[in-house]
């Protein structure tokens, strides 16, 4: 090993060792200054989550307004983090962080109640298409049941992706109290069987939904909710602009939004 690699390895554990001593005296003592200085060790994390939340949205919205919401998320994750569970931090923070600033943009109400009327009806035509197709419309049939062309439609989802900041674990928790699935995982000294059950029903409903997308939603879906990528990034790799990319992430959650009601009859 070079000499300045052995550095690197040394800095990053003496960095992890710190932490982990932090967390202990955090743990026995939850004074503000330590909680101030956990904060100040993953504030990257606020900024990592407020630049994923805000791609895609208005320009007027400010992402330093997404930090400062992401922040109380992260001071929140760090007073109730526990340990003992077994649970990365990081992870268990990400979704924290951005339940607080999604409640924040929500609590604005920032959508204007046109945008939100023309998307429940959008919604309900697809409802009324699957139904009656039995499987997902394409644009064009969307388009003729809404009465509108084809450009009107893709011009109404870039309208849309207001609507859409939501993530999957959401659609899953519909109707629940909680919209964060590692908000409900259970504690490993007291599994509920009933709560993996319907879990279990709920990711299988949710799965259905998604292999019955078209194959570039199903794209679209897998790489920004499970491989992390921005819209931007999905565009290099489907070869289209991310405004594009934007829209067919706006379809894909309408569509999928459609195939749960569908599914549940809620």
């Amino acid at each position: 090993m070079v000499p300045g690699q052995a550095r690197e390895k040394s800095a990053g554990y003496d960095v992890d060792s710190g932490i982990q001593a932090l967390w202990k005296q955090f743990s026995d003592a939850p004074e503000q200054v330590l909680r101030d200085r956990l904060v100040l060790h993953y504030a990257p994390l606020v900024k990592y989550v407020a630049g994923r939340v805000g791609t895609g949205l208005p320009t007027h919205v400010d992402v330093g307004d997404l930090v400062q919401s992401g922040i109380f998320g992260l001071v929140d994750a760090i007073e109730k983090f526990e340990p003992a569970r077994g649970l990365r931090f990081e992870t268990y923070a990400m979704q924290r962080i951005r339940g607080a600033i999604l409640d924040d943009l929500r609590s604005q109400d920032w959508v204007p109640r046109v945008v939100r009327s023309r998307a429940r009806e959008a919604e309900r035509a697809l409802e009324r298409l699957g139904a009656r197709l039995h499987r997902t419309p394409t644009d064009a049939e969307l388009a003729a049941e809404l009465d509108i062309t084809l450009d009107e439609l893709r011009d109404l989802y870039g309208q849309l992706q207001l609507t859409s900041v939501v993530a999957l674990e959401d659609l899953v928790a519909a109707g629940k109290e909680s919209g964060s699935l590692v908000d409900t995982l259970p504690d490993d000294d007291a599994i509920d069987p009933v709560a993996v059950l319907v879990d279990q029903d709920n990711r299988r409903q949710l799965a259905d939904a998604i292999s019955q997308l078209t194959e570039r939603d199903r794209i679209v879906v897998s790489l920004y909710y499970f491989e992390s990528l921005t819209l931007a990034e999905i565009g290099k790799v489907l070869g289209v602009t991310e405004s594009r990319v934007s829209q067919l992430h706006t379809r894909a959650v309408m569509r999928l939004r459609a195939k749960l009601v569908e599914q549940t009859g809620v």
